[in-house]
């Protein structure tokens, strides 16, 4: 195998020559990346010095930190880091032949779905457009939702037993476009799920011969899709590089999807503003996430309407409470605030995409 070896000035250029003769690989550079304690003028490595990502099939680290810029270029270029005890790979991305963009985060709760959301929304004004959504909760066969589902039928999940909350039933509720929910289990550091069916709901999206399809991701996860283009919230070395548009200062601004009525209960799985709201509001939460914490809320409130995300427990713990007392349940959505964005977007899909 083709290799490049990471090195850097803490160790003398004699041992690393010698480690490069020993190791089991044709090594043909060398990518310095800094230290210079047991240098003594340039150090002879006996293959090049290169600053980039050569056409190699490894690169080995030979250093003792490591350095996430380095190992995210080579990871961005396909390239595997593997060191001592450790190994770090591409994420396997599957062919796509569709014009597709993927919303991708570095954490849980970091906007992804109100930017996919967004997104679809912007390209549904004059493309057909299917999305496609991942999550720890999402369905064990690729399920595709046609219209937007009701709060009673998000209920009927939940008794169920289902996951009435998943991004991709948040993503239907407030788009109303078609939208497959996948599921996955684990992540990688550089975001491969460990076990996913987005692949095959990938295939279900592609089969309603959309313009775009567009991608939502899970936590850190990447929906393992070669998509035509990326965009990251956040900031994360090898995230940015795989995208290409990364939102790092993001602001969101919680909206009732129906007018809000008397006494208004607010829940919410994070910080969000609320004092834009034209309504009377008794109690705000950020305890969907909490069951235990968001039991003892409910018990101590009376409202007419509960103004909740799609998150987390918010139809099996809230809805059910709200139904039971004959309180309304409106969904709230996180609209995407950002000057020139949806210009940013808009570039991204080529323009021999139909319209």
């Amino acid at each position: 195998m083709k290799a490049v070896a990471i090195v850097d000035g803490e160790h003398y250029p004699d041992v690393v020559r010698d480690a490069l003769s020993e190791l089991p690989y044709e090594f043909v550079a060398v990518r310095f990346v800094g230290g210079t304690e047991k240098l003594r003028g340039t150090p002879d490595y006996g293959v090049p010095i290169v600053d980039d990502v050569p056409d190699v099939d490894v690169a080995i680290d030979l250093t003792d930190e490591r350095r996430p810029d380095v190992i995210a270029d080579f990871l961005a270029a396909g390239i595997s880091v593997v060191g001592a005890d450790f190994r770090f790979d591409p994420p396997p991305l599957h062919e796509f032949a569709l014009t597709s963009i993927a919303v991708i985060g570095t954490g849980k709760r970091v906007g992804k779905t109100a930017v996919t959301t967004h997104v679809a929304r912007l390209l549904a004004r004059d493309r057909r457009v299917v999305c496609v959504a991942m999550g720890r909760g999402g369905p064990a066969e690729p399920e595709l939702v046609t219209t937007r589902p009701t709060i009673e039928e998000l209920v009927a999940r939940s008794r169920a037993g289902q996951h009435a909350a998943s991004d991709y039933l948040e993503i239907a509720s407030l788009t109303g476009l078609p939208t497959v929910g996948c599921r996955r289990a684990g992540g990688g550091i550089a975001g491969a799920p460990f076990v996913s069916n987005v692949v095959e709901g990938a295939r279900l999206a592609a089969s309603l011969d959309p313009d775009v399809v567009v991608f939502d991701g899970s936590g850190s996860a990447i929906p393992p899709i070669g998509t035509t283009a990326r965009i990251l919230i956040g900031r994360e070395p090898f995230r940015e590089r795989i995208s290409d548009l990364v939102l790092d200062e993001l602001q969101l601004r919680l909206t009732p999807t129906e007018p809000l009525a008397g006494r208004v209960a607010v829940f919410t799985a994070g910080p969000a503003e609320t004092s834009h709201l034209d309504a009377d509001v008794v109690l705000v939460s950020q305890n969907l996430a909490r069951r235990d914490l968001l039991r003892e809320e409910l018990a101590r409130i009376e409202a007419d309407t509960y103004l909740v995300e799609l998150k987390a427990a918010a139809i099996d713990v809230v809805a059910e409470h709200a139904l039971e007392r004959g309180a309304k349940v409106v969904l709230a959505e996180n609209q995407v605030v950002a000057d020139g964005l949806d210009e940013s977007i808009l570039a991204l899909v080529p323009e021999g995409v139909r319209v």
